[in-house]
């Protein structure tokens, strides 16, 4: 399989550990992987540090936690790209793989366990309704 594996991202270890077993997909099978972090809101805020204002916002932090795993895995020879999307993560992952065509779709079983299961996880929600193939990554 070549083409496009997306894997989502938090800055969690255990959304690390699901990155890191995508890239070990990717690079086995020639696939570039896209790192995608979803944010809640596009809350933003200027703070001054030191007599200089900085803008902080939600889409910029996210931004930078895709941006640094992508860089930790391209680091290992993975071909790796970056998104940050606004909305759920669940529904910014189904996007960015409908977008992209991708060819999986890489999630860790995070609260996939007791009430979380039945109300819906990410993992399940992807796992339901992926346009594609999903590779449940056991995490805990």
């Amino acid at each position: 399989m070549s083409g496009i594996i997306i894997v989502g991202v938090d800055g969690s270890e255990t959304a690390l550990k699901a990155a890191r077993t995508a890239a070990d997909l990717a690079a086995g099978t020639g696939a570039t992987l896209n790192v995608v972090t979803a944010y809640g809101n596009d809350k933003s805020e200027i703070v001054e540090i030191a007599g200089e204002e900085w803008t902080i916002s939600n889409a910029a932090e996210a931004k930078k936690v895709a941006q640094r795993v992508a860089g930790q895995l391209s680091a290992k020879g993975v071909r790796a790209t970056y998104t940050a999307a606004l909305g759920k993560p669940h529904e910014v992952l189904l996007n960015e793989a409908e977008r992209l065509g991708a060819a999986m779709i890489v999630v860790g079983n995070r609260r996939m366990q007791g009430l979380a299961r039945v109300l819906g996880s990410v993992a399940n929600n992807v796992a339901h309704n992926s346009p594609c193939d999903v590779y449940i990554v056991k995490t805990d």
